[in-house]
């Protein structure tokens, strides 16, 4: 059905996409794999989306990223979201109240440590692999249990938030700029990210042109 819907649409340019009847042939087979667990309606949509958004006929990672941006997709976020969201509260995941629990199994098989120190060209493409394959079990039907919010006390944890707090507003800096810059202040001080992100903050203050000395751990 995509296939034929393609060709009505994009016309010369879909034929153009391939050589040979055997890459045809495999082409479809690589789409039906990608596809499984999508029902009709929601196929039909991403497909009229595409007719009205794109001038080439898609490949399957976006065709992908527009399932998942169709309101109705098993209440999935899209994955930027999803990535977003897993960033966002990867320090202390078990705390946050996941939009859906598909989010927190993908955050946690990429690794949280990963998620709050590496760069989007590395993590991202971890956390989409992830991502895909739990949301696959979910449109299988497969329910995934919500994790449960707990408040656990961490007396380390918010000594260092309240450290970032009160280093923010001696300096006159935003709460998201404070918090940005000194996030690697949360990381094993031993470690290399941290020593990485310290400099890196110091570097972008610097740029700005403010004389403001970064601490090498919460005091």
């Amino acid at each position: 059905m995509i296939f034929a819907r393609f060709m009505a649409i994009y016309g010369h340019k879909f034929k153009s996409c391939f050589e040979t009847e055997n890459e045809l042939r495999l082409a479809k087979r690589e789409w039906a794999m990608s596809l499984d667990g999508y029902g009709e309606q929601e196929l039909v949509a991403a497909v009229n989306r595409c007719k009205e958004t794109t001038s080439w006929m898609p490949s399957i990672a976006e065709f992908l990223d527009i399932l998942r941006d169709i309101n109705g997709d098993f209440g999935l976020p899209g994955l930027r979201d999803a990535y977003a969201e897993a960033c966002r509260h990867a320090e202390h995941p078990t705390r946050h109240r996941w939009s859906h629990p598909a989010v927190y199994y993908a955050g946690r098989e990429t690794d949280w440590f990963l998620l709050r120190s590496e760069e989007e060209s590395r993590a991202l493409p971890a956390f989409r692999y992830h991502y895909e394959v739990i949301c696959r079990r979910v449109r299988a039907g497969e329910t995934l249990d919500q994790p449960v919010p707990v408040a656990l006390e961490d007396k380390q944890a918010n000594t260092v938030a309240d450290f970032i707090q009160r280093f923010t507003a001696e300096h006159g800096l935003t709460p998201e700029e404070g918090a940005t810059l000194l996030f690697y202040l949360t990381l094993p001080r031993s470690s290399r990210t941290r020593k990485r992100l310290q400099a890196q903050s110091q570097h972008k203050l610097e740029q700005r042109g403010l004389t403001i000395r970064l601490p090498d751990e919460a005091c």
